[in-house]
């Protein structure tokens, strides 16, 4: 089966990656594994997913983190009254769904809980965000457990870069 997601409009500016590594690229890249496993149904999508967790935080921290992963992808999945947009696998970029989502986890590591309200809220849609804040809490703690915290402030960069890229706006497309 081939990997074909419908991303976000395939012509569209999206904000930079400013590096292949960190948590923060962990995070955008876990999360756009596993929707598109979900949306495609093709398990490469989750093996890319889950070698790249294997790779950066080794077998056993990649096996907690990629178990709340999933659950956390599964919650917004759950939750969203639309469609979440992803980038390609392969795209040097985060699209504004994925800097949502990297901004939801690093407001959980960094106890920010009006903003993780406010994250889950714009990522999915919907006032039913409750299963969402859990689930990702616990990723959030998977990743604290194996070192990796994602920085505030490059995930705020990410986000102005999409806003940039979007004309000015840092909300989710409906």
């Amino acid at each position: 089966m081939s990997y074909q997601p419908k991303f976000v409009g395939q012509h569209e500016p999206r904000g930079d990656v400013h590096a292949f590594s960190g948590p923060e690229w962990l995070v955008g890249v876990g999360f756009r594994c596993w929707l598109a496993g979900y949306d495609t149904g093709d398990i490469t999508c989750w093996e890319n997913g889950w070698n790249t967790y294997n790779r950066v935080l080794g077998p056993a921290r990649a096996k907690l983190a990629v178990t709340e992963l999933a659950c956390w992808v599964r919650a917004v999945r759950a939750a969203t009254s639309r469609k979440i947009e992803y980038n390609s696998l392969d795209a040097r970029r985060f699209c504004a769904d994925e800097c949502m989502a990297m901004s939801l986890i690093a407001a959980s590591q960094h106890q920010g809980c009006p903003a993780m309200q406010a994250c889950a809220l714009a990522l999915t849609g919907s006032d039913t965000v409750d299963p969402v804040i859990d689930a990702a809490n616990a990723f959030a703690d998977a990743l604290d457990e194996a070192d990796y915290r994602l920085n505030q402030e490059i995930v705020a960069a990410l986000v102005a870069s999409e806003a940039r890229a979007r004309g000015g706006s840092v909300a989710a497309p409906r």
